[in-house]
């Protein structure tokens, strides 16, 4: 057997066909991947080891993200939306992007939802903290846990209502987008707001995304608008990268008994049904909840927890599915109206 023979856990495909560069000398083995795979190197290395019958193999990764649909000098932009509110994105979302980081990769975070941003008080962010401004046009990135973040709470007070119409909210995060000196970034995570509307399709036309992530619980009417989701980013071309079921699973942390609240396999089944992979299924926790309300999310605030992997392990695989259009883009078989 052959390092280059060795199949991708994400793409099922061998890092020969995927073109993973790859360089062996004697048992020391450094490959470099399209995608950040920082905690996945433990379990690659015995993997591999048991691929090529060699217990004494060193297994030394490295990471190049693709470029994607490149915007200025942001790789890859990736939206996680949903079709309907209360399943969780935002905190899916800075968690997502905290775990990409956390896999060794450059990010960015834009709270595109200009009603309702909260990911500002997610990161921690103090009220009143302001961008900087460069040039007299340019705005400068809160860093935030390692993030570059940008959001329409960093304009304004908590309780300043946004009464906008579509167009000036349109507007108003172009001017976001486009005017914030990103720098270099692998994947800019884009929090999107709820449903199908101005903002979804202002970012299809104006940006070039590379891919979406659609978050859902397990609930019936969660599902219909997943589904509606699925086939809006189809029908402006942007690839859906997968599904992320969130409030999967319970358990009780006094007696440890398991529930689902939302009811189960939904999140398997519209990924069967549409063609689109499930990223992960995430449990419905308390802690994941406070964490977020006292701007340290998971990822950050419990790194070891066993929620976290399942964080890590969804922001891998999606950073997977962006290696190469072929992956990113699944053929979706769209549901009759």
């Amino acid at each position: 057997m052959k390092v280059d023979e060795f199949k991708d856990p994400y793409l099922g495909q061998t890092w020969q066909e995927l073109g993973a560069k790859i360089m062996q000398s004697g048992a020391h083995v450094s490959v470099t991947l399209g995608y950040p795979a920082n905690g996945l190197q433990p379990l690659l290395q015995k993997q591999l080891s048991e691929f090529l019958g060699n217990a004494d193999i060193d297994l030394e990764l490295r990471f190049a993200a693709d470029h994607g649909r490149a915007f200025n000098r942001v790789k890859n932009i990736v939206l996680v939306a949903s079709g309907k509110g209360g399943v969780g994105k935002s905190t899916t979302a800075v968690n997502l992007a905290l775990a990409l980081d956390a896999e060794g990769a450059k990010v960015g975070l834009l709270d595109a939802d200009i009603y309702g941003p909260s990911q500002g008080v997610m990161l921690g962010v103090e009220e009143g903290q302001r961008p900087d401004i460069k040039d007299g046009k340019y705005f400068e990135p809160i860093r935030a846990h390692g993030l570059k973040a940008m959001s329409m709470s960093f304009m304004i007070t908590e309780k300043t209502p946004m009464v906008w119409r579509g167009p000036m909210a349109s507007g108003a995060l172009q001017q976001i987008l486009g005017q914030t000196q990103w720098g270099d970034l692998d994947y800019l995570i884009v929090d999107m707001p709820p449903g199908t509307g101005d903002i979804q399709l202002t970012l299809s036309q104006k940006a070039p995304v590379a891919g979406a992530v659609i978050v859902t619980t397990p609930q019936d009417i969660a599902l219909l608008d997943a589904i509606k989701g699925v086939e809006m980013f189809g029908k402006v071309d942007i690839p859906v990268l997968g599904i992320l079921e969130n409030m999967s699973v319970h358990q009780c942390e006094n007696c440890g008994h398991i529930s689902y609240p939302f009811g189960t396999g939904g999140g398997a089944k519209i990924s069967a049904d549409l063609g689109v992979p499930l990223l992960g299924q995430l449990p419905l926790s308390m802690h994941i909840r406070q964490h977020a309300d006292g701007g340290i999310p998971t990822v950050r605030a419990a790194p070891e927890s066993a929620a976290s992997e399942l964080y890590r392990d969804a922001a891998r695989h999606l950073a997977a599915r962006l290696w190469t259009r072929d992956q990113a883009a699944p053929t979706i078989r769209m549901v009759d109206d």
